[in-house]
């Protein structure tokens, strides 16, 4: 184990519960770019992030998932999309929450 594994091991075990927390959400924004299968270039879908090889934007998937889409609906529906990629968008849309809120809410507001 390095030195600064054992240090930080140190370090959390006289962390609160709340400071292990601050911690956690610093090391997932440091990471945010560690989602594979996610993807985001200005020239697709505006930047917002998307499942790689297609541009079915990760809002997408939320959204539909918050209106009681089931995951098997989703891959019959997008059939480019395997079950990793709705993995990986749940896992993208836990550490950008407030990004993907601001996409549903920005869109609700063009459709309805």
């Amino acid at each position: 184990m390095s030195l600064a594994v054992e240090e930080t091991e140190k370090l959390l075990s006289r962390m609160s519960r709340a400071e292990k927390a601050e911690v956690l959400r610093w090391i997932i924004q440091d990471l945010s770019d560690a989602f594979p299968g996610i993807e985001s270039k200005p020239d697709v879908a505006g930047g917002v992030a998307c499942i790689v090889r297609t541009r079915i934007p990760v809002w997408v998937l939320e959204q539909a998932r918050r209106l009681g889409t089931s995951e098997a609906d989703l891959l019959r529906a997008y059939p480019v999309l395997r079950a990793d990629d709705l993995t990986n968008a749940r896992a993208y849309v836990r550490a950008h929450r407030e990004e993907i809120e601001r996409q549903i809410a920005e869109n609700q507001e063009v459709v309805f």
